[in-house]
Formats: structure tokens, C-alpha cells, sequence
């Protein structure tokens, strides 16, 4: 991935959950060893929060539809609980208005497991709330397991998806519209 390829191919993707998983690993451990002075009440709620505000409404809300496409406010509230962004506001009210303490971890702590381990980052708008692989992926995923980048000059590649794409699943996703 890079600011012009704005996918993961399945190599990189793993990648970054060994990363996530890295980190989660490494702050698990922090809190295993302060459990003495964390408050555990407080790091439950904090490490629950996220996912009651961000993905449980979308969740209930995308199990009550087929097509599993929402309204657009649950990927806001997702992602926007989802956001180390965010969440490292929170900690740092928390810090201000609060204290610091251990239990501030749950924080990160969720927030790797569900990068990590899950494997869930951001949601796109343009794919179901729940995890399920897009039709277009088909198309594009035997592109991009490819060990070597092919030879290409000028726009071939880019015409020989489309092409395929035209006679492969995006085809019948077209004509099931």
C-alpha cells in the first residue's frame, strides 16, 4: 500500500496484524504486571465503551437488514470510536479531569486487539457493516497475489482488470441489480 495503491494486498495485510498484535502483546503485558493499581471496574468500562457506542447500534442494526448496507451514521460512530484519534483524546481528558492510571490501557488495548487479532481497522462506506468480502475483490485479489508485479507498459494492467472485471464477478453483481 502507498498514497497512489490505496489497498492492502493479503501479504501486507497480515503485516499489519503482526504489528497490532505486537502491540497488543506488549501493552497486555504492562497492564498483567500493574493489575495491582488498576482499577479493574474502570478498565472494563473503558475497554467496553468503544464497541457500545461504535459497533454494537451498527451491529444490531446490519443483522435487521439482508443486504447488510447501513446508514452511514454507524460508520461514522465506528470508525470515530474506532480512532486512536479519538480515543487518544479520551485518554488524555481522562488524564486531565480523572487521573492517569493503568486502567487507561483498555483503551489501546482494544483498540490493537480489534486491529490485530479481529483484523478489523476502519469501515468503508462502500462495503457492509459486517465483514464479508466484496464482490470486486474477486476480481482485483488474483491481481494482487501475483509474486512478481508484471511487466506493463502504459495503461495494460489497468485495461486487463477492467476487462476482467467486466466478465467476472462485477458482471453478475451488475446484472443481479
Amino acid at each position: 500500500m502507498d498514497s497512489r495503491n490505496l489497498f492492502e494486498t493479503p501479504v501486507t495485510y497480515r503485516l499489519h496484524r503482526l504489528e497490532y498484535m505486537a502491540a497488543f502483546v506488549t501493552l497486555v503485558v504492562i497492564a498483567i504486571i500493574h493489575v495491582h493499581e488498576t482499577r479493574i471496574w474502570v478498565f472494563i468500562g473503558l475497554f467496553a465503551y468503544i464497541d457500545l457506542i461504535g459497533y454494537v447500534p451498527g451491529a444490531i442494526v446490519a443483522h435487521r437488514r439482508k443486504t447488510g448496507y447501513i446508514p452511514r451514521i454507524y460508520y461514522i460512530l465506528y470508525n470515530t470510536m474506532h480512532s486512536f484519534m479519538t480515543e487518544g483524546l479520551i485518554v488524555g481528558l481522562w488524564c486531565l479531569l480523572v487521573r492517569p492510571e493503568w486502567a487507561l490501557l483498555a483503551i489501546p488495548i482494544h483498540l490493537f486487539a480489534d486491529r490485530g487479532i479481529v483484523g478489523n481497522s476502519m469501515k468503508p462506506f462502500g462495503v457492509p457493516f459486517e465483514p464479508q468480502e466484496h464482490p470486486a475483490y474477486y476480481v482485483v485479489r488474483p491481481l494482487l497475489d501475483r509474486p512478481r508485479h508484471p511487466r506493463v507498459i502504459g495503461d495494460s494492467l489497468q485495461a486487463a482488470a477492467v476487462g476482467s472485471a467486466q466478465q467476472g464477478a462485477l458482471a453478475e453483481v451488475r446484472q443481479a441489480r
